[in-house]
């Protein structure tokens, strides 16, 4: 049955948008009033082979990875249930409050409907699903287990929010403590320091350098202050130009992995979302040159990207997996004997779901390691800063007093 967007008034007046099934547009209009609302505009969902009549509506509206998660774990419970894949699909369309949410679903029940597996309506909402995901689905397909292949996604979604959730928190503090620290010094050297430094003026005397150099930054911030967010802009307009250039990215990837503190937080996130992309895609039945072009993907690394790559050649030759890997810098030893492993037992994704816990476990700890590390290191060069304002203050009085003495 086709769905349809529509846009209604309720009986209050207010506005309210969603989709419904219907035969036809006339009959999705007789059952909004049929509800108690005046239908203002109904028009069909752009069905999964055609983007184009995607409504605005939802163009502005946000699906957040934890709402995807739970649509995966309730499709893989509802097919697990021995319900037809189309019901299920209904099913979670009548269920679901997030309306963006409910119209990608509704898409998809439409074109399951309508034939089309449901890795290829998958396909038509690339923004909502990723390829490792459409990739997965269509292997579950293939080997009847689509149930538990949904299952491992939504697993996998989760182990990864909570990582990333776990990431951004542990960043909060540190970011809120720089903002703040920054501003207070920007207001001192700017408004306070300029009115105590006026004093010293007046006595003509000659000042310690320290105390020349306050002045000289008070004065400069107190007249061209504005040239601070302008050079900030600029500085992001020029960083956001190079990122869109093939050797601006290589160089940004290259440095996160080779930076002396952040460097060991972002190799080991690689290694955890390769092993972990790896072994689901390996436990679904997607053979491992294609698991190893998604978790290329996946990765979103360059330096990491061009290792794959030569694995993949040293596999479509017949040469081992695990020789790339060895020959890298950025993945440990540990890492390549336990692929080696595998790959001579035959339990590579064994192994490889070894590798994403152990990775998972060392992320954890080398967060938690970072961040008791960035908070000294934040009041350090707090405490350093306002120690030379402070310092510079203070330093002509002792001349003074040394002076008078």
């Amino acid at each position: 049955m086709p769905v349809f967007e529509y846009e209604a008034l309720s009986p209050e007046g207010s506005k309210i948008t969603g989709v419904m099934d219907g035969e036809s547009e006339a009959a999705v209009r007789a059952k909004l009033r049929g509800d108690g609302n005046y239908p203002v505009a109904v028009k069909r969902s752009g069905s999964s082979r055609g983007g184009a009549g995607a409504s605005a509506w939802f163009r502005f509206s946000r699906i957040r990875p934890v709402e995807l998660h739970s649509f995966t774990r309730q499709l893989a419970t509802l097919i697990g249930a021995s319900l037809p894949l189309d019901a299920a699909l209904a099913s979670i369309v009548a269920q679901t409050g997030n309306q963006a949410l409910k119209r990608v679903v509704a898409d998809l029940k439409e074109s399951v409907s309508e034939g089309d597996p449901l890795s290829r309506a998958l396909q038509a909402h690339p923004r909502e699903f990723s390829p490792m995901y459409v990739n997965m689905v269509r292997a579950g397909e293939a080997f009847g287990s689509l149930d538990l292949v949904l299952e491992r996604l939504a697993e996998f979604g989760d182990r990864s929010e909570a990582l990333s959730s776990k990431l951004r928190t542990a960043m909060i503090y540190p970011a809120f403590m720089t903002v703040v620290g920054a501003g207070v010094l920007f207001i001192l050297i700017t408004f306070v320091v300029p009115d105590i430094m006026q004093v010293y003026e007046r006595t003509k005397a000659a000042l310690p350098l320290p105390t020349r150099l306050l002045m000289a930054l008070g004065s400069f911030l107190g007249t061209w202050w504005w040239l601070l967010p302008v050079a900030l802009a600029g500085a992001l307009f020029a960083l956001r130009a190079g990122l869109k250039t093939e050797r601006g990215r290589l160089a940004r990837d290259r440095i996160l992995l080779k930076s002396p503190v952040i460097g060991a937080l972002v190799r080991k996130s690689v290694l955890f979302r390769f092993s972990s992309t790896m072994e689901s895609l390996l436990r679904s039945g997607v053979d491992i040159v294609d698991s190893l072009e998604i978790s290329k993907r996946v990765v979103d690394n360059r330096c990491i990207a061009a290792v794959i790559d030569d694995a993949i050649e040293d596999i479509r030759v017949g040469r081992s997996l695990t020789g790339a890997f060895g020959r890298s810098e950025w993945f440990p030893p540990t890492f390549v004997q336990m692929l080696a492993a595998g790959e001579a037992s035959g339990r590579l994704e064994d192994m490889l779901g070894k590798a994403a816990a152990a990775g998972e476990r060392e992320l954890e700890t080398t967060m938690q390691g970072l961040t008791a590390l960035i908070e000294p290191l934040l009041i350090v060069i707090m405490g350093i800063l306002v120690g030379f304002i402070v310092l510079s203050i203070l330093l002509p009085i002792f001349e003074m007093n040394q002076m008078i003495g």
